[in-house]
């Protein structure tokens, strides 16, 4: 990780109450490589990830650390989990699509995986 995407993971979410324009394709490929780990996707743009774990345990462990994450930020992600996965989807619903605030929490989620 470079200093840029520390920085990223270091930097508050700023809640978005909506009308503001979402990211498009560009900004948010151009954001993509400070959240190393993570995919772009469509319908609605969001970023998302899936770590692996060992067993249940730990899967459901790192999904509730990301919860208590999303609300300390006030900013709440799709969270999923089962045996040995965990995956993990950001974008603002109140813009439908991408807003830097889906990767500075990308990015915490990563430091919260040991990544950051």
């Amino acid at each position: 990780m470079t200093t840029q995407d520390s920085d990223l993971a270091a930097q508050r979410c700023e809640p978005c109450r909506g009308g503001v324009p979402a990211l498009d394709r560009a900004a948010a490929e151009a954001l993509l490589p400070r959240v190393p780990g993570w995919n772009l996707k469509d319908g609605p743009d969001r970023v998302e990830r899936e770590f692996r774990f060992p067993d249940f345990a730990q899967a459901q462990s790192f999904a509730v650390q990301v919860g208590g994450l999303c609300e300390a930020e006030g900013h709440h992600a799709d969270i999923r989990y089962g045996w040995g996965y965990c995956g993990v989807s950001f974008w603002t619903h109140k813009i439908n699509g991408l807003h830097e605030n889906d990767f500075i929490m990308a990015a915490k989620v990563n430091a919260l995986a040991g990544e950051g």
